[in-house]
C-alpha cells in the first residue's frame, strides 16, 4: 500500500501556498530537451458557474509528464497511447489535461535534466516509459512525492520501483517458458539457441536467466551475445548467425528493439527466426512473439496516472501486471524463413503484422 495519499499534498499546498514546498533532484544545470509534442484537452468553462465551492482536493486542470527513455518504435506506441487516452480522459470528465512527451535519447543525464525540469515545473504526475527512465524520475521526485507512474518494466522488483509510496506503474513481465514453447513447438529439433540482449537492461535480467535454466533443463546449447550499443547488436546478431544458432531469443529488451530494423533482414536471410518479447519487434522485422499489447499497456497506464492524481495512491498496488497472451506474427520474415506459423494456432490468438519502421 502507498503511504502518501494526493489529498494530503494538495491540502499542504494550499495551506502554504506552496511556499517553501516541492524541490526537485539537485543539480540542474541546462534546460531538458524539447518535447516533442503538446496538447491541451478543453477546459472546462462551466466550472465559475457551480454554486458549490470545490473542494481543496478537487482540480479541473492537470499537467503530466511524459517521459520515454529513447525514441523506437515500442515506446513510441506507448507514449501515443498514454497521450490518447489523457485525451480521451479530459473530454470525459470535461477537464484540461495539458501534457508533453520527452525522450531521454537513452542517456541518463538527460534524463535526470528533463526531471529536475519537470519537478521545478511542479508537474502533476510523471509517467516514464522504460526502466532507466522510470529509476530517475523516482528519484528526481523523492523529496517532493510527485507521483510517478512507469510504464513497461518487465521486473520492477529488480528496478527498484516497489515499496515506494508515489511510485506505481504497468509492468509487461515477460512468459519467457511459453515463447520458448512457441520455439521448440515449431522446431523440435533445435541444438543450439542464441540470446542476444543488452546487460544495461534491467529487463532483460530475470527472462535471460529463465531462458537459460528452461535451456538446460532440455539439454539445449545456448550461446549468450550480449551487447551495449547499436553497432555492437549488429556485430553480436552476426557472431549469431556464423556460429549457426537454430533461432534467437530477445527479451523486453529496449537497446536490442532499438536495432532490430537493422538485424532482421540478415537474421531472416540466414534461416534464423528471431523470438521477442514484445509485438514491437515483429513490427520491426522480427519472426514472432507472444505478449503485451502495447497500445493497452498505455491505456492502462494513463488510467492510473489519472487515478493518481485524482484519488491518491493509498490503495494503489506496487505495479499492476498488463495481459498478454497475443501471438504476433510477422508474415513477411515468415515467407522469408519459409515458415508455417499455423503451429501457433493451437497455443492463442495469432495477429500478423508486416514490417513498418513505426
Amino acid at each position: 500500500m502507498k503511504k502518501m495519499t494526493m489529498k494530503k499534498l494538495l491540502a499542504l499546498g494550499c495551506a502554504f501556498v506552496l511556499a517553501c514546498s516541492m524541490l526537485g533532484c539537485s543539480g540542474k544545470t541546462e534546460e531538458p530537451a524539447a518535447p516533442e509534442e503538446s496538447t491541451d484537452a478543453p477546459a472546462d468553462t462551466d466550472a465559475a458557474d457551480n454554486e458549490t465551492p470545490a473542494s481543496e482536493d478537487t482540480k479541473d486542470s492537470y499537467q503530466i509528464a511524459i517521459v520515454k527513455q529513447m525514441d523506437h518504435a515500442s515506446l513510441d506506441e506507448i507514449a501515443n497511447a498514454v497521450a490518447a487516452e489523457l485525451d480521451a480522459i479530459a473530454a470525459d470528465k470535461d477537464i484540461t489535461i495539458s501534457y508533453e512527451i520527452y525522450s531521454g535519447q537513452g542517456d541518463q543525464s538527460t534524463l535526470k535534466q528533463i526531471g529536475d525540469q519537470l519537478i521545478a515545473d511542479k508537474v502533476d504526475a510523471i509517467i516514464p516509459i522504460a526502466t532507466l527512465a522510470a529509476q530517475v524520475m523516482t528519484s528526481c521526485a523523492e523529496d517532493t512525492k510527485t507521483p510517478v507512474i512507469f510504464a513497461a518494466i518487465s521486473d520492477p522488483a529488480e528496478a527498484g520501483l516497489v515499496d515506494i509510496d508515489y511510485v506505481t506503474g504497468t509492468s509487461d513481465a515477460l512468459n519467457t517458458s511459453f515463447i520458448l514453447d512457441m520455439m521448440f513447438a515449431q522446431n523440435p529439433d533445435i541444438e543450439k539457441v542464441g540470446l542476444l540482449y543488452s546487460q544495461s537492461e534491467a529487463n532483460s535480467v530475470t527472462p535471460i536467466a529463465e531462458a537459460k535454466a528452461y535451456l538446460e533443463a532440455k539439454s539445449i546449447s545456448y550461446s549468450e551475445q550480449p551487447a551495449a550499443t547499436s553497432d555492437e547488436v549488429i556485430a553480436c546478431a552476426s557472431a549469431l548467425i556464423a556460429e549457426g544458432v537454430d533461432a534467437i531469443f530477445t527479451p523486453t529488451d529496449n537497446v536490442i528493439m532499438a536495432s532490430e530494423l537493422a538485424i532482421y533482414e540478415d537474421l531472416a536471410k540466414a534461416g534464423i527466426p528471431h523470438y521477442t518479447g514484445a509485438d514491437s519487434f515483429v513490427r520491426n522485422g522480427a519472426f514472432t512473439t507472444c505478449g503485451v499489447n502495447y497500445t493497452d499497456l498505455g491505456t492502462q497506464t494513463a488510467d492510473l496516472a489519472f487515478d493518481a492524481v485524482t484519488n491518491g495512491m493509498d490503495s494503489m498496488e506496487d505495479f499492476y501486471l498488463t495481459e498478454g497472451g497475443i501471438i504476433t506474427v510477422n508474415t513477411e520474415t515468415a515467407e522469408v524463413l519459409n515458415i508455417d506459423y499455423s503451429v501457433f494456432a493451437d497455443m492463442g490468438e495469432i495477429v500478423e503484422v508486416i514490417t513498418t519502421e513505426d
